[in-house]
């Protein structure tokens, strides 16, 4: 056995003690087991002690110290009562278990074997962090009771009720064969899974499954069937012993009507109107009369969320509300905004004919739903006109109707589309729109996640473009807020503000406001040509290039875009080009070449300039994608993370933003919202080579309209520069703010 001695008087230590776990286990007891001493086993009994003793030194050896000493705390008088109870009161249960004449020698083998299981399951189980350290007397105490209680005849469920999870799954958990013949080891099996259950209640379906019999099964489905309904629907399906119960239920109106949803073909499109079946308002025979027709349907979606959003202000959540949401999404995108983006070559007539059924409020949703994804002359010729139309230019009156549900989104949307001064021009009460904008950025610290700041943040490009005064009073009421949430000493609020309003002043040059020293990211609206260029003073770009058709005609119009006095290209490398200046600023740029896509040789190409310029420490700055939509993952996944600029000139490059910026947080990133034309993409390159050539830093303002003047063509305007993606920029500073206060 492992004794050890004692250092420092106990009863005066425990008073000391805080930790509830140390602080519950009998003092008396644990104070006779410090006294017991050594005891001889007999010889036939040695090597089960030998196991327990093996024990004990692994777990004094699990905190990676080999002092004979438990520390997984970083208290030392915590440290020292834990490793008190693994050393002499562990001993000094093994001495009662010997000591004891009231029982066998069977039962002591039995009740030493139970022990070493207990010292075992506990080591394993915190190194996985299954169980906390501290709770070793708790087990202790709670093993010792047990075995009292079984020695005496005594159910041991009694015991295990009182028990915290962690404990009690200690005891039931670590050894089947010590409490087996125990009369209350078969109920105490179902309290460990109850008492899981009711720690882990989004896990309780999982439990079921795998422990369906249960005596409490029904009581457990129906107390988290409301919290987790789509977990009961996908186990109301089930060909299995759990879904037969859940079916069978009757005497639950929720359970119920999820089992019957389960059981049809058209489940899902039931299911965000879950709780208006459960409350009546609503039948399975009404849906099932309008399911198949695409339009009907998503009016019911539209409908049923206005009711949803009009209880929710009275906080009363509907059942399946993210259900709802998600299904409304996935309607507008792949029933409408799909067709009209797919048909933007063709007339107005044709291309918007889908939405003609639809009223503004349908509109409104079909627009803040899919933000990301629709195109600009899809939201600004035909929804957002034809949403106005419907409400008879009144979308003060609208947005009353709507209960203001995703209001913020829309705003900054409407931003974006260069519409926000329409329609706030269209409110008939001025002061109601100057509201709508005060509201727009107000208590952003009171909303779950970040979401309406990225609003509010994405927002602010485009208002300071097209709409100076509204940009005005946004930093206004900003720094109104910020103020606010200081006085009421609201850290989330004071971190929101203080980076939203930093940003809006950076976008004026004139405010001097360094990013960087004031939140830790680098400008938004600059770039300085010192970040560009390495330690030799040399810029470093490189572009992708795709071997199919049209890749190889791009790769030739691109290269001839340098025959000029300025620049020199190397074809020495049959994989690659290297576009070198010779006059102003060195500027060095790799191309891969657009070799046969098809036997892969251009992704050989990509991959062998890639570990070309690694090998020889030439970190590109620049990236530059040049090819159709479905090829940029794979330039996302090679581009260097040194990339300060990222150009996606690809149809839709502009929802790739996040992966980007997962590859490099840094990035200044131009993408398209809708098609990536050559028309807009040349002149872009011509731009901004030139300006790298001569030594120039990116104002990005002032580089755009420069850009636009050079690329004024239709399309022009799906083209987002990177001082628009504020909502990136706001969730990163965010973060860095919340890692340097202790108080998020």
């Amino acid at each position: 056995m492992i004794a050890k001695t004692r250092v420092l008087i106990l009863t005066a230590l425990f008073p000391m003690l805080s930790l509830p776990a140390i602080a519950q286990a009998d003092y008396v007891s644990f104070i006779q087991a410090e006294s017991a001493g050594e005891c001889k086993p007999p010889k036939n009994r040695e090597l089960f002690h030998d196991y327990i003793n093996t024990e004990q030194k692994r777990i004094l050896k699990s905190d990676g110290k080999s002092d004979d000493q438990y520390t997984p705390t970083p208290d030392d008088q915590i440290n020292f009562i834990l490793t008190r109870s693994l050393t002499n009161r562990v001993d000094g249960l093994q001495c009662r278990i010997e000591s004891d004449t009231s029982f066998s020698a069977q039962s002591k083998v039995r009740y030493l074997r139970g022990l070493e299981n207990v010292l075992k399951f506990f080591n394993t189980n915190t190194a996985s962090r299954k169980v906390n350290p501290v709770l070793l007397p708790e087990i202790l105490k709670a093993y010792e009771s047990c075995m009292q209680a079984d020695i005496e005849g005594k159910s041991i469920a009694n015991i295990i009720e009182g028990l915290s999870y962690e404990t009690a799954v200690s005891i039931v958990k670590a050894d089947r064969t010590t409490f087996e013949r125990n009369a209350g080891y078969k109920y105490s099996q179902n309290l460990v899974v109850l008492k899981y259950c009711s720690l882990h209640p989004d896990q309780t379906f999982t439990v079921l499954r795998d422990n369906p019999d249960l005596p409490f099964t029904d009581s457990l489905i129906k107390s988290v069937a409301r919290k987790y309904p789509v977990q009961l629907y996908n186990y109301a399906q089930a060909n299995n012993r759990l879904g037969h119960i859940i079916r069978r239920i009757k005497d639950d109106a929720f359970v119920v009507a999820i089992a019957r949803m389960a059981n049809s073909r058209s489940g899902q499109q039931y299911f965000p109107f879950l709780d208006n079946i459960v409350s009546g308002k609503m039948t399975i025979d009404e849906i099932d009369a309008i399911q198949d027709d695409s339009v009907k349907y998503y009016k019911l979606l539209v409908k049923t969320q206005i009711d949803y959003t009009e209880r929710m202000l009275n906080k009363d959540t509907a059942f399946a509300y993210k259900e709802l949401v998600a299904k409304m999404e996935k309607r507008a995108k792949e029933v409408f905004v799909t067709t009209i983006n797919g048909l933007h070559e063709k007339s107005d007539e044709v291309r918007f004919r889908c939405l003609q059924p639809l009223n503004a409020q349908e509109l409104y949703y079909l627009a803040v739903l899919t933000d990301g994804l629709i195109y600009t002359s899809s939201y600004t010729k035909g929804v957002y006109p034809l949403m106005m139309k419907k409400i008879n230019g009144r979308p003060d009156s609208l947005l009353m109707i709507l209960h203001f549900d995703r209001y913020r989104k829309f705003i900054s949307q409407a931003a974006a589309y260069n519409t926000l001064g329409d329609f706030l021009t269209s409110f008939r009460n001025h002061s109601d729109a100057d509201d709508l904008m005060r509201a727009f950025v107000s208590k952003l610290e009171k909303a779950d996640g970040l979401e309406d700041g990225v609003d509010v943040a994405d927002s602010y490009a485009s208002i300071v473009e097209t709409l100076a005064p509204r940009a005005a009073e946004m930093l206004k009421y900003v720094q109104l807020n910020y103020e606010r949430n200081v006085s009421e000493n609201n850290r989330k609020g004071m971190a929101i503000y203080n980076i939203l309003n930093k940003l809006f002043l950076s976008a004026d040059s004139t405010s001097k406001i360094d990013l960087t020293r004031e939140l830790g990211i680098p400008p938004v609206y600059n770039i300085a040509y010192s970040s560009l260029a390495n330690d030799s003073g040399r810029v470093i770009a490189q572009v992708f290039f795709y071997g199919d058709k049209d890749g190889k005609g791009i790769y030739n119009g691109f290269q001839k875009m340098f025959s000029t006095a300025n620049w020199k290209i190397d074809r020495g490398n049959p994989q690659w080009i290297v576009i070198r200046s010779i006059k102003g600023k060195p500027v060095s740029i790799y191309a891969n070449a657009a070799l046969p896509e098809e036997t892969g040789e251009d992704e050989k190409a990509q991959k062998a300039l890639c570990a070309h310029l690694e090998k020889n420490k030439l970190y590109p700055t620049i990236t530059i994608h040049r090819g159709h939509s479905y090829f940029a993952n794979s330039t996302i996944e090679l581009m260097a993370p040194s990339s300060k600029i990222v150009f996606m000139g690809s149809c839709g490059g502009f929802h790739l933003i996040d992966s980007i910026l997962h590859k490099s947080e840094d990035a200044h990133i131009i993408a398209s919202k809708q098609i990536g034309k050559t028309s807009i993409n040349k002149p872009f390159f011509e731009l901004l080579t030139e300006k790298i050539r001569m030594g120039s830093s990116i104002d990005w303002i002032p580089f755009w309209r420069e850009f636009k003047t050079k690329a004024g063509t239709e399309g022009f305007e799906d083209y987002i520069p990177p001082y628009k993606n504020l909502g990136a920029i706001f969730i990163k500073a965010y973060k860095i703010a919340v890692g340097k206060e202790e108080y998020f």
